[in-house]
């Protein structure tokens, strides 16, 4: 065998090594993408059977806290959503609707921001819940808040429709130890004294 065969040889292994490991690839990654989906869509098939709790932070909505001057009732004196924002709130129940969601039992805030959010996924009547109000600013607030919402959870009748909560970074962090970014959520499960514990987090397709 001449010297340039035995290079164009070599050449060739090489090349076909290069497509072996670029078909590698391709399978890690259509892996993991299914393994993503195949988790979100255990924690669709949690929600529908009832029974467990999402909580999902309002949609981006700029900025921290609330202007001077807030008042409850006053979207105008409030923090509220974005343009963007209003767009991932819709796209939230379109997320849920595509995976067999049509209603849910809806709670939310009474902070404006929450509200939109709520009713912008389109799920069912929005029913405010006080104990869901931030206390980001309000730390008196906060024990008092908790305690209601666990109240309430614990009092809820049993595996109905899905139930959704929606609130406050404090309010998600507070209950369940997780952050959450804005429009995402945590799906968790009812134990003892109303305590919730965390079975899974959801970006819904972000």
């Amino acid at each position: 065998m001449s010297r340039m065969q035995r290079t164009s040889k070599r050449f060739d292994c090489g090349d076909w090594g290069r497509r072996w490991f670029g078909f590698l690839v391709l399978l890690m990654g259509l892996g993991a993408a299914t393994t993503a989906w195949s988790g979100d869509d255990q924690l669709v098939q949690r929600m529908l059977a009832g029974g467990d709790v999402l909580l999902i932070r309002h949609a981006t909505a700029p900025g921290t806290g609330d202007p001077e001057g807030f008042r409850l009732g006053d979207c105008t004196t409030q923090r509220n959503l974005s343009e963007p924002g209003r767009k991932q709130a819709r796209a939230i129940g379109d997320w849920l609707r595509d995976r067999g969601i049509e209603r849910a039992r809806v709670y939310s805030s009474q902070w404006c921001r929450c509200l939109e959010t709520a009713e912008l996924l389109d799920l069912g009547p929005v029913v405010e819940l006080p104990g869901l109000n931030s206390f980001y600013e309000r730390p008196q607030d906060r024990d008092p808040n908790l305690a209601a919402i666990r109240n309430f959870l614990e009092a809820r009748p049993p595996r109905r429709e899905p139930l959704i909560l929606v609130t406050h970074q404090v309010t998600i962090s507070a209950l369940t130890g997780e952050f959450t970014a804005s429009g995402h959520g945590v799906l968790a499960t009812l134990g003892k004294g109303g305590a919730l514990r965390t079975v899974g987090r959801l970006g819904f397709g972000e």
